[in-house]
């Protein structure tokens, strides 16, 4: 019982798996705040070129 909980303790196979998935939290994180910033700049953009732009006859 006791080299049981010994090993339980010595292995780190679950903590690698931790911290794979707290950095690819980190990158998804970072590419959603990437996206987002883009996204506004792109919006503000065509909102620039659309007021830019006459109005069509009727």
């Amino acid at each position: 019982m006791k080299k049981t909980i010994i090993s339980l303790i010595k292995n780190e196979e679950g903590a690698t798996a931790l911290e794979y998935g707290l950095i690819a939290a980190l990158i998804a994180a970072v590419i959603v705040a990437a996206v987002t910033a883009l996204g506004t700049k792109v919006s503000d953009t065509f909102t620039f070129i659309d007021s830019k732009m006459p109005t069509p006859a009727p």
